[in-house]
């Protein structure tokens, strides 16, 4: 399986602290982790001036598709950090990225030099041709854990916890501050499947009242401050 190519299912539910402690109780025994499991994610979404691709993605019911430059903890030079192109068509989520270092990355979308010339690279400079001077639009940070369950690693289990936004200091390696996209009380909870789910998962997020719901960090940031927010394209002049 390349680990560069992604397609599966995801469900988000918005949980409680408690909600959150309950449901890690119950499913303690049966969670696996890796070196990789626990991590602050650094995103860096990309967008054109008409904010095309998040409106887009927020206004369209079957098609999304999102950019973004993504990193484990601040990045130098030289750590590998990885440009994605996320998709979603009729429920599925369909993700591909190009590995590369956060010089290369810089250099790429300052000056579009090409880091590779791989199928995938090319795929995507190709996608973001379609939209006109696209480029990074907001920085968004959060404190990941990532499991998998032990009787089905296909199923991955996420908790963001303090998600967090920049919209005027979008250099990954200036730190992982930013303005709270949630309040303290609340958890993002992703599940990521092949198109199914245990039965005995589903009755336990039953039973904690924890119910699917659409939400997207970029989006909230984009519908709470982006749009609301009539005084914000001096933000994107540099």
């Amino acid at each position: 399986m390349d680990e560069n190519i992604f397609e599966r299912y995801e469900k988000k539910y918005l949980l409680t602290k408690a909600q959150y402690r309950a449901l890690m109780e119950r499913l303690q025994d049966d969670l696996g982790t890796n070196q990789y499991s626990f991590s602050t994610v650094c995103s860096l979404y990309l967008d054109n001036d008409q904010n095309t691709l998040i409106r887009n993605s927020i206004d369209a019911i079957g098609y999304k598709e999102k950019y973004r430059l993504r990193s484990y903890g601040v990045p130098s030079d030289t750590s590998m950090v990885f440009l994605e192109v996320k998709k979603k068509y009729n429920g599925i989520v369909y993700k591909r990225r190009v590995a590369m270092t956060y010089e290369q990355a810089m250099a790429y979308l300052n000056q579009h030099k090409m880091p590779n010339q791989t199928q995938i690279m090319k795929e995507i400079d190709y996608g973001m041709s379609h939209y006109d001077h696209i480029e990074p639009k907001v920085l968004i940070m959060y404190d990941r854990s990532a499991y998998f369950l032990k009787s089905d690693p296909e199923i991955r289990i996420t908790f963001d916890q303090n998600p967090r936004y920049r919209l005027d200091d979008l250099n990954m390696q200036d730190g992982m501050d930013g303005e709270s996209i949630l309040s303290q009380d609340q958890v993002l909870l992703e599940l990521k499947n092949p198109g199914y789910l245990p039965l005995w998962l589903a009755q336990i997020l039953d039973e904690l009242k924890i119910y699917p719901t659409s939400f997207s960090k970029y989006g909230a940031v984009y519908n709470n401050r982006i749009r609301g927010n009539s005084s914000y394209e001096h933000l994107y002049s540099n």
